[in-house]
This record gives C-alpha cells, sequence and structure tokens, in this order.
C-alpha cells in the first residue's frame, strides 16, 4: 500500500465543483461518555474533503454537541429515554436525510436498541436516493461500521447474512476477534489471511487495524499498509480512520479503494506527527490537518508522475 498506489483512488476536485458535488456524509455516533469519538470522526470527514457532515446523535446529546465544531451540522435522533435511541424511528429519520455515505459506530452508547439500529443499517434500512443508471434510486448508501457497531454485530449470529449495504468494517484486533470467534496474533501472513478469509465471509471490506493495517475485499483484493506508528495507539485515532474512510465513500470512491486510501491518509498523517514529537504524545485531534496536508502530496505525486512523496514511512 505505497502511494503510488493510492494517489490512483483520490476522487476528483473539480474547480466548479460546490458542497453538494463532493458528497454529503451522515455518521451516526455518539453518546454521553463518548461525545469526543462523533466529533473526531465528524471534523476528519470534513478535512478529508466531504461537501457536507452531519453528526447524527441522540437527540438529549445534540445540545451538547452543536456547534462544538461549528462546519459540523447536528441531528438529532429520537429516543425512547435520554442516551437510548429509538431504533426504528432512527432509521426513519436517517432515511429522510440526504447522504451518498454513513459512518456508523464511533461513540454509540452499548445495548440492545443500538444493536437493533446497527442491523437495521446493516440490512439497507435507512436508505436515501442516490444516482443511478436510471435516474435516482432509492438505494442504500455505502457505510464504515466501527467501534460499538462491530461489537453489536459480533452480538448477531450470522448477521452478514442479513447484510444489504456496502460496508467497510474497521476492527482492532480485540474487536476482529469477537466478530470472528477467535484471537487474531501479531504474526503479517496470519493478519492478511484471516482478514481476506472474514471479508469474503462476510462479504465486506475488512481493515485489521494494528501496525501495518490490512485490507482486504471480498473479491480478493489485499493491500498491507507500511506503517507501524506506536504515537498513533491513543484513544481516538480510530474515530479520525472511520471519518476519513466514510468521507472517501461520501465522495464516490469505491469501498476497497476508499480504506486503502483512507488507511494511507491516516497512516502518513501519523508519520508527519511523529516526525515533530517522537514515538509518544499523539492526540488524535493533531491528525487532523495533517490529513489535507498527505492529500495535497498525493495529488502532486499523481500530476507528476513520481512514486516519491515527501517523507519516508518508518
Amino acid at each position: 500500500m505505497d502511494a503510488a498506489l493510492v494517489a490512483a483512488f483520490l476522487p476528483d476536485r473539480p474547480a466548479d465543483g460546490h458542497k453538494g458535488t463532493f458528497g454529503s456524509l451522515l455518521a451516526v455516533c455518539g453518546s454521553l461518555d463518548w461525545a469526543g469519538a462523533a466529533l473526531l470522526a465528524g471534523s476528519a470527514a470534513a478535512r478529508t474533503g466531504a461537501g457536507l457532515v452531519t453528526l447524527s446523535v441522540p437527540a438529549s446529546l445534540q445540545p451538547l454537541i452543536a456547534g462544538r465544531v461549528p462546519e459540523l451540522i447536528t441531528m438529532g435522533l429520537p429516543e425512547t429515554e435520554p442516551g437510548v435511541v429509538d431504533s426504528a424511528a432512527a432509521v426513519a429519520a436517517i432515511a429522510g436525510r440526504p447522504h451518498t455515505a454513513l459512518v456508523v459506530g464511533p461513540g454509540l452508547r452499548p445495548g440492545a436498541a443500538t444493536t437493533d439500529l446497527v442491523m437495521r443499517l446493516v440490512a439497507g434500512q435507512g436508505a436515501t436516493e442516490q444516482p443511478g443508471r436510471s435516474g435516482a434510486e432509492t438505494v442504500p448508501a455505502p457505510a464504515v461500521i466501527d467501534a460499538t457497531a462491530l461489537n453489536a454485530l459480533a452480538a448477531i449470529d450470522e448477521w452478514w447474512e442479513q447484510r444489504v449495504r456496502l460496508c467497510v468494517l474497521t476492527p482492532h484486533p480485540g474487536e476482529f476477534a469477537r466478530l470472528d470467534g477467535g484471537p487474531v496474533g501479531a504474526d503479517a501472513e496470519q493478519r492478511v489471511e484471516r482478514a481476506s478469509a472474514a471479508a469474503v465471509r462476510w462479504g465486506v471490506v475488512v481493515v485489521l487495524k494494528g501496525a501495518r493495517t490490512v485490507v482486504a475485499a471480498p473479491d480478493g483484493r489485499v493491500a498491507r499498509g507500511t506503517f507501524a506508528n506506536p504515537a498513533l495507539a491513543t484513544g481516538g485515532t480510530g474515530d479520525v480512520l472511520s471519518g476519513i474512510i466514510g468521507s472517501l465513500l461520501a465522495q464516490g470512491v469505491p469501498t476497497w479503494e476508499a480504506a486503502c486510501l483512507g488507511v494511507y491518509l491516516h497512516g502518513a498523517a501519523g508519520e508527519h506527527i511523529r516526525e515533530r514529537l517522537g514515538d509518544a504524545g499523539l492526540m488524535a485531534s493533531d491528525l487532523l490537518p495533517e490529513i489535507p496536508r498527505v492529500r495535497r502530496e498525493l495529488q502532486r505525486q499523481r500530476s507528476s508522475g513520481d512514486r516519491r512523496i515527501g517523507f519516508a514511512p518508518r
């Protein structure tokens, strides 16, 4: 997964484009305890180029979230009680808000209501109108499934049998173990083998996070990241990654390509920071301004045809 590979996946940025041109991401995320996860995912999506980013949070949380990042729209999801989302009503609200991609999971409160909401979305509910070959079609937008949403799927037997929506799953090794039924070690070949088998079985793109992240597609494509950066081993960096990938999906990048490009942008941003700070002390929010800088480097490389990039990943 080098710069030359992922530079080809960058979405076009026409000079006459507007915010509608660059997609609309809806992030279903957040709870009182993990409000920061929603803000990190949404901010990362905006820094990656999505035209509009909406944080879809439990209604009781919306007053605490709104305006914290002025560029992010907020939307309150109906609740049965404070902090507990009404899954059926929430799906209807999501369907009523135009979007070209979803991020589901960062900071959601665990529980039966969240599990039901996640499964409804993975099964294709909440679809909105998308441009199709014969005009507008009501189809489910692609989604990144992360964090609490992954643990929700792990609690449902053979959840993939109900899957309709195109999905990118972004588990760390612990989440992957719960989903796949057993621990995965640090051996590089084992990680590739396990991620690839899971992607085929589940019919989704799997991003197995960690040092040298593995990205596996259900058609057999696999890419391994080049980055192994302990500075990224801190809370919130996974939320940033989900926002990056979700933003790329919203801009029309296909699932495997969006996952590869997202992993590269995230890892390279971390390398920029490690060059300044060292192997510790990075905060997830530090990644946000680095994302467009790395993207600009890739754009320059694609324009010049140069296989090099402005730094050497360790």
